[in-house]
């Protein structure tokens, strides 16, 4: 009956208070990547975050600011100073807690461990194990708590079961089961710490975090990863993302009885951050340290007569002009068959409208400075990979991160209503059909050759043709394609060389 009630006001979204009331905040961001503002200047930026915490603080001291993972990589300002600049940010904001999100892993354990260190702000990471210690990672907390007004919120993390495939996390890291852990923590919370509420921090599939709110009574879900304002509920518990790089801040005011402690009601406003949001001064000096990288990055590079479909939705589930002009160059600078990307390589997660590209444009839509290796497959093994790049495209299935195929110098044709791994309908390759006992040569990323990221393994039983080591690097191939059109202007198009039926 309690978790009856209780989402009934939140779906009328008022406040219910009986005598006196204890008031908690909570402000909430997900998958920022940069402390500047995006959209043109538009949306976004964390001086304003700023300015919405303390003009929250104003109102409410009884505020607590969360991260839902994903903000140390990947970005272009990563690639020079491995996190830190978001650390600072962050800091300088007044973040109280962050969980670890997948792509924290992108960087070396020993630069992460700096970071987590050098914050200001507790992170979380209740399923991150050391198999060296037996510990969790980095030795972070299994839960917190924080008390208002005799008031007690747990806050417990959890991150994405597919970490090793979807990051660079090393093999001395382990990630386990969140249900198994959610069952034992929260009720330790709720019958040993006392606590009046249980808001569950994660960064995890949608389709997780309602497993996560059927395992233990959670109050409140706020999460990350699939960079889309997404709001739900599962076994009477709200759930909340917002999309990327802070577009939106979610405030969360839960209202306590005073005498009882018990959680009277649940009311959310999703706040868009727009220009219109003053840059709090305070952040100055965050923008001053790292002006000079930002001002290299804005170095045209050339420019694009057409819009450039950049969103990582569209780069994940269907042909896009981005991905094809990438996968393009992939084949034409290696002199390859193929050209094969994941998807979820494209990070710009924005459309570019006709007009100049610069450095950061470039870098933003291929920040992991990925090597690009040439590997030899068969035609049968061709039709595998192509089958794990749509395993996840059918009706009702939750988008896998990034597997989805951006390809050239092929065409597939696939039924999403068939069961996966019998989806792909038709290949050709260089015009011709697939012949599944003949040789063809792939130009793609080493993440997916070497460690068979976005679950792609199957790579590794094909024949590498160049080294790593001295491969050319993903964004230095897409700066050269550009530099080398006409004009130095780009145009790319879709020509349905993806094909999906149903």
């Amino acid at each position: 009956m309690k978790r009856l009630l209780l989402l009934a006001v939140v779906l009328f979204g008022t406040i219910a208070t009986v005598g006196q009331s204890v008031r908690v905040t909570i402000l909430h961001v997900n998958d920022v990547y940069q402390f500047t503002p995006v959209d043109g200047g538009t949306r976004g930026g964390l001086a304003r975050l700023l300015t919405v915490r303390k003009e929250t603080l104003a109102r409410n001291p009884n505020t607590i600011f969360t991260l839902g993972g994903d903000t140390l990589s990947p970005s272009v300002e990563t690639r020079t100073y491995k996190g830190a600049q978001m650390i600072d940010a962050w800091n300088a904001v007044g973040l109280d807690y962050a969980v670890l999100g997948n792509h924290e892993f992108d960087i070396k354990t020993e630069e992460l461990l700096a970071r987590m260190k050098e914050s200001k702000f507790q992170w979380l990471g209740t399923n991150v194990v050391d198999t060296r210690t037996g510990k969790t990672f980095a030795n972070t907390p299994p839960y917190v708590i924080r008390e208002f007004q005799g008031v007690k919120i747990g806050i417990i993390g959890y991150i994405l079961p597919a970490t090793k495939q979807t990051s660079s996390m090393e093999n001395a890291l382990n990630v386990t089961d969140f249900c198994s852990s959610a069952k034992k923590l929260v009720k330790q919370m709720r019958k040993k710490e006392k606590v009046s509420a249980v808001i569950g921090l994660t960064h995890l599939f949608m389709s997780e975090d309602k497993q996560l709110a059927r395992c233990a009574d959670f109050d409140l879900i706020l999460g990350g990863h699939e960079h889309t304002l997404l709001q739900s509920s599962a076994n009477g518990t709200p759930i909340f993302k917002m999309t990327a790089d802070a577009r939106e801040i979610g405030k969360f005011n839960l209202t306590f009885d005073a005498a009882t402690k018990k959680l009277a009601a649940i009311d959310w406003e999703i706040i868009p951050v727009t220009d219109k949001i003053a840059e709090a001064p305070e952040f100055a000096p965050v923008f001053e340290k790292y002006r000079p990288l930002l001002e290299r990055l804005a170095v045209a590079v050339g420019s694009t007569s057409v819009a450039l479909d950049a969103i990582s939705e569209s780069g994940r589930t269907q042909e896009t002009n981005v991905g094809n002009f990438i996968a393009d160059a992939y084949r034409k600078e290696t002199g390859a068959d193929i050209g094969f990307m994941n998807g979820g390589s494209i990070r710009a997660d924005l459309t570019y409208q006709p007009g100049p590209l610069t450095k950061r444009d470039v870098l933003s839509i291929l920040p992991f400075n990925n090597p690009i290796v040439k590997v030899e497959v068969s035609g049968a093994l061709l039709r595998r990979i192509l089958e794990h790049g749509v395993a996840r495209s059918g009706p009702g299935e939750d988008a896998e991160p990034g597997r989805f195929p951006q390809v050239s110098g092929l065409r597939f044709e696939f039924d999403a209503k068939k069961p996966a791994g019998s989806r792909i309908v038709s290949v050709s390759v260089g015009g011709k059909p697939l012949d599944d006992n003949a040789k063809y040569s792939i130009a793609t990323s080493d993440f997916l050759v070497s460690r068979g990221g976005d679950g792609y393994t199957m790579l590794k039983e094909g024949k590498l043709l160049t080294d790593a080591a001295t491969a050319p690097k993903d964004s230095d191939m897409l700066e050269n394609a550009i530099k080398n059109s006409p004009n130095a202007t780009i145009a790319p198009v879709t020509d349905g060389r993806i094909k999906r039926i149903n």
